[in-house]
């Protein structure tokens, strides 16, 4: 079986398949000091190494990949698929520089034009709230990066001193009667709002009515306030990757 894993600056998400079968998934806090004994323990606990037969990586902590690499070698021995420079996606891209792209986000825009077709745009919410634009030609052009939802609650609640942190849930009303109200009606709200805007210019550069796929930890939150996006996909990236390592394999 495959294990993708997608190593973000906060959260780890893995997904084994077998064939084009997520056959379980987990998702985990990211630690940046960890070591690859370490990870090996934790990952022991959820699935067999043995039945592993690979490994295909996306992630945004460089530090990490070589413990990736040790825990590939001594705990899986299985081959490792670090996605990057070098490695066929099967996609364009169109960026001036291909090497500062994360390799999530184009992990996402595969999976996005394979499962949905294009023009496609991907709302990814992780750390940052990430836009990925599929062209109406298949070629992945670019897109918008702004600040994830929980960096700007936690920048909020630790620059206003009569501010509490809250539950991430859709409030009663969007007109607040209590500060937490407030809070999460600013959340929910004002990120839905923040996609809508931003995707609205987005069709308008790309001269097409591109479809909205949201992804990320927060999507299900936002989603459902949002005039653009039509449906959420919490696998994205993860059949991204699926599709890289067939590619490459």
């Amino acid at each position: 079986m495959l294990l993708a894993a997608d190593v973000g600056n906060t959260q780890t998400v893995l997904g084994l398949y077998e064939d084009a079968d997520l056959r379980d998934h987990w998702r985990l806090t990211t630690e940046h000091s960890t070591t690859a004994d370490e990870l090996g323990v934790l990952l022991s606990g959820l699935f067999d190494f043995d039945s592993v037969g690979g490994i295909c990586l996306a992630t945004s902590v460089p530090v990490l990949v070589r413990e990736w690499e040790l825990l590939a070698s001594k705990w899986a021995h299985a081959p490792l698929l670090v996605v990057g420079p070098g490695v066929r996606t099967g996609i364009p891209i169109r960026y001036d520089d291909p090497r500062e792209l994360g390799p999530d986000r184009i992990a996402n825009a595969i999976a996005a034009k394979e499962r949905y077709g294009a023009p496609v745009i991907v709302v990814d919410f992780g750390t940052s709230t990430n836009f990925d634009v599929v062209s109406p030609a298949g070629e992945y052009v670019g897109g918008v990066l702004a600040p994830g939802i929980e960096i700007s609650m936690d920048a909020l609640f630790a620059r206003a001193a009569r501010l509490v942190e809250v539950d991430y849930a859709v409030p009663a009303s969007v007109i607040g009667k209590t500060t937490v109200g407030g809070l999460q009606s600013g959340l929910v709200y004002g990120f839905a709002g923040q996609v809508d805007g931003i995707v609205g210019r987005i069709r308008e550069e790309l001269g097409a009515e591109a479809r909205v796929v949201a992804t990320g930890g927060l999507a299900d939150l936002v989603a459902p306030h949002s005039q653009t996006i039509e449906l959420v996909d919490g696998f994205l990236t993860l059949e991204g990757l699926r599709l890289v390592w067939e590619l490459n394999k």
